[in-house]
């Protein structure tokens, strides 16, 4: 989630941890986008699909 704390935008996990600060919304949703993607992967190794590929170009 993402939450805006005096002039800066921070990215809490569902824990409440910080994940980061930010001076733009934008960064701070960049930020949660990468959050979630690694977690997805890693849901998926952990549930015996297979290993984590990064994409080719």
């Amino acid at each position: 989630m993402i939450v805006k704390e005096g002039s800066r935008w921070v990215v809490r996990a569902e824990s409440g941890r910080n994940m980061g600060s930010y001076a733009t919304k934008a960064e701070a949703e960049k930020c949660l986008k990468q959050v979630e993607m690694f977690k997805h992967i890693r849901a998926n190794w952990a549930a015996g699909k297979g290993k984590p590929r990064a994409k080719r170009k």
